[in-house]
């Protein structure tokens, strides 16, 4: 390759790489949103502690637990680990340990080998910080789907038990 190609092809790879990111932390919001939400929801319809069943407590508890682990994994996915980059001129955890002045005169006097090294190394760091996050989102995600049946268990159980006692606004 060109070595005209070769910083085209970098800077273009880096843009490709980081595009994905705000897909994956969209995503991450949006499992939040829905596991809060269950959990919002089991808290609201779970009857007195005096109330609760073995049954109940087992599976809203199984809810809970898998739910809470599913957090977890999106706080995880939320903020990873961002160590390397070492000495880099784009990582912008790098670049604030510079004063100002340092920055520019690096940068300026960096030559194009140098800075096309900088360009794919960031390509790399960042590939790895998406695949973790995507690894904690997807682990999320499972999680939050096999919470589904001891939720929904919790529930049916906690709707038979205040059955008799809920009014309903067309009553």
């Amino acid at each position: 390759m060109k070595p005209e190609n070769v910083y085209a092809a970098s800077k273009d790879q880096l843009n490709l790489v980081l595009s994905f990111f705000s897909r994956v932390d969209s995503k991450l919001s949006v499992v939040l949103a829905v596991n809060t939400g269950m959990l919002a929801v089991l808290g609201a319809d779970a009857p007195p502690i005096n109330a609760l069943s073995w049954a109940m407590v087992i599976s809203a508890g199984l809810a809970v637990a898998l739910l809470g682990v599913s957090i977890v994994f999106l706080y995880r996915g939320a903020f990873p680990r961002l160590k390397g980059g070492t000495a880099s001129l784009i990582y912008f955890r790098e670049i604030a340990n510079r004063t100002e002045n340092e920055f520019i005169e690096q940068f300026k006097n960096n030559d194009d080998e140098q800075h096309v090294n900088d360009l794919l190394g960031q390509v790399w760091r960042n590939s790895e910080i998406l695949k973790a996050k995507f690894d904690a989102l997807k682990t999320a995600f499972t999680l939050l789907a096999l919470a589904l049946i001891p939720w929904l268990a919790a529930l049916a159980l906690f709707a038979t038990r205040a059955a008799p006692s809920r009014t309903t606004l067309f009553h």
